[in-house]
């Protein structure tokens, strides 16, 4: 549920296209498919030549990643005294959960998407539940640029590696506005391109990867913003 009234903080950083967006300068489109829910494809092919892994093995880590922000943001908005940074808790909270609703949606039959914490993400829950004040805050929002950095990489994976290039530019491109464009309107002239397949299913996770990497890159940038202010 979206609490009223709630603003985002101005954006002033965003990401930079880089040439890593697609190493082999391979930017075609509808590589073949070994079988419905595994798919392959040459460097480049599929988010700067991640590894293209099944299906099942996408959406559980997904799953996992997106667990990661949302057992943290429950931890900040009962520790943190900052306004800003529960403010930020609760927006992760809604929208991530929004984006595990999709993916259960999306998931094959049989496709685990419960969202389970790996060890390394219990760990520093259990870390940071046991930290105070500033630190708790420095701590957490530093959890949650490498919790997004994380789940951006495993998205673009399942992107068009030109359409994630074309996507950055025209981001970057809008930086006098002193913000990311909101992902439902100002970007709609540049829409992201799912990472094609032949299997349905493995299209409806790709399209919804495609969805969600605009809310994550804001996310993101939010949370570099944030960074900066606990700083202080």
């Amino acid at each position: 549920m979206r609490r009223a009234g709630l603003l985002w903080i101005p954006l002033a950083a965003v990401v930079v296209v880089t040439g890593a967006c697609s190493r082999s300068g391979d930017t075609k489109r509808g590589a073949p498919v070994d079988k419905v829910g595994e798919h392959t494809g040459a460097v480049g092919t599929g988010g700067a030549g991640a590894n293209l892994n099944s299906d099942s093995d996408f959406v559980q880590d997904a799953a996992s990643k997106n667990a990661t922000v949302v057992k943290l943001s429950h931890i900040a908005l009962s520790k943190s005294t900052r306004p800003d940074v529960r403010a930020f808790a609760q927006k992760l909270l809604d929208d991530h959960g929004g984006i595990q609703d999709r993916l259960k949606s999306v998931s094959q039959q049989g496709t685990d998407s419960s969202a389970q914490l790996d060890d390394k993400a219990s760990k520093s829950a259990d870390d940071l539940a046991k930290e105070q004040g500033v630190d708790f805050d420095r701590d957490y929002v530093k959890a949650m640029i490498e919790a997004h950095q994380n789940l951006s990489a495993k998205l673009e994976s399942r992107l068009d590696v030109q359409s994630v290039a074309e996507w950055k530019t025209a981001a970057a491109g809008r930086t006098q506005n002193q913000a990311l464009p909101d992902p439902n309107g100002a970007m709609r002239d540049v829409q992201l391109r799912p990472f094609k397949s032949a299997g349905e299913g493995t299209m409806k996770i790709n399209q919804w990867a495609a969805d969600t990497y605009p809310i994550e890159q804001k996310h993101l940038d939010t949370a570099r913003m944030l960074e900066n202010a606990t700083k202080k």
